[in-house]
């Protein structure tokens, strides 16, 4: 490194914004994550005995992948290099691996490569990688936002221990802003700056277990808030902390994990006769900016798979709320979701229907496809008659409740059921009807 190189780095990590100042330089320093660095965990003791084999840190944003990376350089004897795969090219990965195998060869010193955003390198890339990893010049340490297992080479995961990282605690958060607010050294200590109580607990909870947005709230507030009262002070309010961060950090992809298992919430809190629940998902994914067509799409089918005849009503009031939404669109469009989110989680269930198309499909899958028996054909063209096709069919209007006993389904399947009417809602009508038929027809 030369003169200049360390200027800028010195100036970089002066100037480099309080959330990757606050970036912990030891496990001790780590705040949350106690499920795979706790002190008797394998992670915690790979790292202090400097023995890691590749890894893929996964989780969302905020929740301190990048910063157990640089934990990781700090105490490693391995060369330490990084790249971010949205910007870094074949050129760079090369120029690792030329480096990797030089430090090895010469010194026997292995070489851990961070690569942060790994899913954004496409498979020919992460291909790249994989014989390096795999014969030992390379130690690779991913982090992703995305489902590894979605996004990542099976090669290399099949290398790998995948760690799961989750969003910090509201306790875990607070302690890193106080701690932000107080450091003399990396923090805005010298600032002078107090935050009151409250405004910890309200940044803490609204960053939704994402440290670097509090981190940047709690910068925001002090670079921009006048020295007040009598202790000549920056004073971090409530309504400082609410200027500072005006917007709830919903941890919210729309091609992501977030992006699933909300939608799965929201699906099963109507399957579950939930409103409240229904209604709380339905805003968190209108609130992130999810296309509300395919949020007319899931109440649609949760209408058919989840209610079903118990209120035949739901899929037309569901099928009415997917073309009004696209006539009407947001923000008014969100009072129709609701309405039919909140029929359908209220309304009668059953998945009658569910159960015997699958049973039905079973028996088209099973066995082998045996013919329409003859009075049921179509006897509508020339010469059917002298085919015997339609010969002894019997009309169900011309009979009493317009019904008459006769075989419908093939030869050897007579008396097989595929669709039991539940006793919900109007399902139980169906049933107490089909009943009355079988007892009471011709």
């Amino acid at each position: 490194m030369d003169l200049f190189d360390y200027m800028r780095s010195a100036t970089q990590e002066k100037e480099s914004p309080l959330a990757s100042r606050m970036r912990p330089r030891t496990l001790d320093e780590v705040v949350g994550q106690r499920h795979i660095i706790g002190k008797d965990k394998l992670l915690y003791r790979a790292i202090q005995a400097d023995q890691l084999g590749s890894l893929v840190f996964y989780g969302p944003p905020g929740t301190g992948k990048t910063t157990l990376a640089k934990v990781i350089a700090n105490t490693t004897r391995a060369d330490f290099r990084q790249l971010n795969a949205t910007v870094a090219g074949k050129k760079d990965m090369e120029e690792v691996v030329k480096a990797a195998k030089d430090s090895l060869g010469m010194y026997g010193k292995k070489t851990i490569l961070f690569v942060d955003e790994i899913h954004r390198f496409n498979k020919g890339q992460q291909d790249y990688l994989l014989p390096y990893v795999e014969d030992g010049t390379l130690i690779l340490i991913g982090a992703t936002t995305e489902n590894p297992y979605f996004e990542v080479n099976g090669a290399l995961l099949s290398r790998s221990r995948i760690f799961e990282l989750k969003s910090l605690e509201k306790d875990d958060v607070k302690e890193l802003i106080y701690r932000a607010v107080s450091d003399q050294e990396r923090g805005m200590g010298s600032y002078g700056a107090v935050i009151d109580e409250d405004a910890g607990d309200f940044l803490a909870d609204v960053s939704g277990g994402d440290a670097r947005a509090a981190l940047n709230a709690v910068e925001l507030g002090v670079l921009t808030t006048d020295r007040s009262g009598a202790d000549g002070k920056i004073h971090i309010t409530l309504e400082v902390a609410q200027e500072c961060i005006q917007k709830r950090a919903i941890c919210y992809d729309k091609d992501g994990d977030n992006h699933y298992d909300t939608i799965s919430a929201f699906i099963k809190s109507m399957r579950g006769s939930d409103p409240d629940a229904a209604v709380y998902y339905l805003a968190r994914m209108l609130y992130a900016g999810e296309d509300i067509k395919f949020i007319a799409r899931r109440i649609m089918i949760c209408a058919s798979e989840d209610v079903g005849n118990a209120d035949p009503q739901a899929l037309s009031v569901a099928v009415s709320a997917a073309q009004a939404v696209e006539r009407v669109g947001m923000p008014e469009a969100q009072i129709i979701l609701s309405q039919a989110a909140t029929y359908v989680a209220t309304a009668p269930k059953s998945n009658a229907a569910v159960c015997a198309i699958s049973e039905a499909m079973e028996a088209v899958k099973n066995q082998r496809a045996l013919p329409v028996p003859a009075h049921l054909r179509d006897s509508h063209y020339r010469g059917s008659e002298k085919l015997g096709r339609g010969i002894g069919y019997r009309y169900a209007h011309d009979y009493p409740n317009h019904y008459v006993k006769q075989q419908y389904l093939p030869d050897g399947m007579e008396g097989q059921t595929f669709y039991h009417p539940s006793l919900m809602g109007y399902e139980k009508i169906i049933s107490q009807h089909m009943h009355f038929l079988k007892e009471n027809g011709g």
